[in-house]
């Protein structure tokens, strides 16, 4: 499938486009922006973008008061149309945020209830009690998402509001044409509702992509051939940076391992988990690394790995961002995309992974491993790729068997000769393809 060899992008638009915190009601053609940047997407390499979600929200996106509406502080509806198609023009695909596990206060349906109560026909959308309270002094409670009351969790066993967002993801994929959808906290929605959700949209479109949002937990439960394509590897996302600031890459070898090595207890062998350095929700990797000369190694061992790569905007050149300085610090507006040594190497990686079949399929083994250097190797039956990384300040010659005479580094281009032991400079990856 398209997925299994696309390399995702992620934007935050409401960051990106600097948009107002709170929703002032006026219209602003700021979506415009995004556009300006596929030629860096497609020099670095992008075959697929994930947007946050952009429709009529309170504040943030994931307050939703309209799903057919594109939020006023980014544009119109037309807006959002000629953006999907210039990325789509450009060989992007699409993938929308699905926000459905609950909505803003400002929601038209939740509005209704407000003011009619008991008497609301869409009081059944929500779990309300009329006899509590909350801290909107409503005069009635609500279960809000992990007790967040400007967030309304919606009823999704309701046929009524699965026939809405139905509705209205047939509305996206007629008008936008989307690739897939993204869903929010997927960990917390309805499985009856995300197994419904397949059905309907494989029955438009059989290659349409459905990536569930977990951050702990078994992924299985999500990633089934029933329910979603695809979950965020929350697990190696940890691993990888906390690997490194350890140096102790254990950690990120033994986790690959469980998740995806040859043995019959690994627990997602042949699965395509999301694989990211950072995203809107976390430190960027820039930040949390001690050691800047990691940083590119990371990313080689990211796009190396089982999974889908995702890179968030910006941390291709290494910005900086802290949770701790809330989420508008990592969700920055740009004035405009920059290139350096880098975002150089990790457009290198991304070609060779979307060309890789090794890299895109192929079965995972540790062919060596220390607390500073990790040898990993993707097989497939057209290739075999030993990717190799030294997380150290010192050269380190590698003593291992390579199965193999002699192979060539696909980033640097040069021939790697494996008699002798195998040369790994200080703070170094390669991705040597056996001859």
């Amino acid at each position: 499938m398209w997925y299994e060899e696309s390399v995702f992008y992620q934007i935050n638009l409401f960051g990106f486009c600097q948009v107002p915190e709170r929703n002032d009601g006026v219209l602003s053609h700021r979506i415009q922006k995004v556009t300006d940047w596929i030629p860096h997407m497609t020099r670095l390499g992008i075959n697929a973008v994930y947007f946050c979600p952009f429709f009529q929200s309170d504040a943030h996106g994931y307050d939703t008061q309209d799903y057919l509406k594109l939020d006023c502080r980014l544009g119109d509806n037309k807006d959002l149309e000629q953006m999907c198609e210039a990325f789509h023009k450009a060989g992007i695909r699409i993938v929308f945020d699905g926000v459905f596990n609950h909505v803003g206060r400002g929601f038209w349906a939740f509005e209704d209830v407000l003011k009619n109560r008991e008497q609301s026909a869409y009081k059944d959308w929500f779990h309300i009690n009329f006899g509590g309270s909350n801290g909107y002094n409503d005069g009635l409670w609500y279960e809000g998402w992990e007790g967040h009351y400007e967030l309304v969790k919606l009823n999704l066993q309701n046929p009524q509001v699965k026939d809405y967002l139905f509705s209205c993801v047939d509305q996206w994929m007629d008008a936008y044409r989307i690739d897939g959808l993204r869903l929010d906290v997927a960990y917390m929605v309805d499985k009856q509702f995300l197994k419904e959700l397949r059905s309907h949209c494989l029955s438009r479109n059989p290659e349409f992509f459905l990536l569930g949002e977990m951050i702990h937990g078994d992924y299985n439960q999500l990633v089934s051939d029933e329910l979603l394509h695809s979950a965020t590897n929350y697990e190696c996302y940890k691993g990888l940076y906390s690997s490194f600031n350890s140096m102790n890459l254990f950690e990120i070898g033994h986790s690959l391992q469980r998740q995806f090595g040859s043995e019959p207890w690994c627990l997602y062998r042949g699965k395509h988990l999301l694989s990211f350095a950072d995203n809107h929700d976390v430190t960027r990797v820039a930040s949390i690394l001690n050691e800047p000369k990691h940083i590119p190694l990371l990313y080689a061992l990211l796009l190396a790995m089982p999974g889908i790569p995702c890179i968030y905007y910006g941390s291709e050149w290494g910005a900086k961002g802290e949770k701790s300085q809330g989420d508008s610090a990592l969700r920055p507006a740009f004035d405009a995309p920059q290139w350096n040594e880098l975002t150089d190497l990790i457009s290198k990686c991304v070609e060779i992974h979307k060309k890789s079949p090794a890299l895109c399929y192929g079965e995972f083994r540790i062919a060596m491993m220390t607390n500073r250097q990790l040898i990993i190797e993707r097989r497939c039956d057209s290739q075999r790729i030993l990717v190799a990384i030294n997380a150290d300040g010192e050269d380190y010659m590698a003593h291992f068997d390579a199965q193999a005479g002699r192979a060539k580094d696909l980033i640097t281009g040069r021939d790697h000769d494996f008699g002798g032991g195998s040369l790994m400079p200080a703070y170094s990856a390669a991705y040597w393809e056996v001859f």
